[in-house]
């Protein structure tokens, strides 16, 4: 593990939970699977987008379409499952902020219980009909 990363998951177990982002926010949680698995279970991408609509995936600050709009992804943009809304309908990702395949957005430690992801790359919600599993 990261010095860094010890660092920052250090600081998140001893601190409460702050606000970040909008006011509409909810944190996508990481380490949602236990203390022996990937702080984030799955890796994926978008997919299945209309290209005679928008052609963009709205990534929220809450699994709702009322939420805050914080980022556009587009097909074949890799992101982290992190997190699900309760109905299942919403993922909670964790994606690269320079957009570049094999960013480490480091969830890959194994964390003793779940805590809003705030690592260095980019997370919110979008609809699980526009992403695909391909591992985990």
């Amino acid at each position: 593990m990261r010095a860094g990363f010890a660092m920052l998951l250090a600081a998140l177990m001893a601190a409460p939970v702050a606000a970040h982002g909008p006011a509409d926010a909810q944190p996508v949680m990481i380490g949602n699977d236990g203390p022996d698995m990937d702080a984030c279970g799955g890796w994926g991408m978008v997919q299945g987008l209309n290209p005679d609509g928008d052609n963009f995936l709205a990534v929220r600050a809450a699994p709702t379409t009322q939420a805050s709009k914080m980022d556009e992804l587009h097909e074949g943009e890799e992101v982290w499952f992190c997190d699900n809304s309760e109905d299942q309908q919403w993922v909670g990702i964790v994606y690269g902020a320079s957009r570049e395949p094999g960013v480490d957005c480091e969830v890959g430690a194994n964390l003793p219980r779940p805590v809003p992801y705030l690592g260095p790359c980019r997370s919110g919600w979008v609809s699980a009909r526009y992403v695909i599993l391909l591992a985990g």
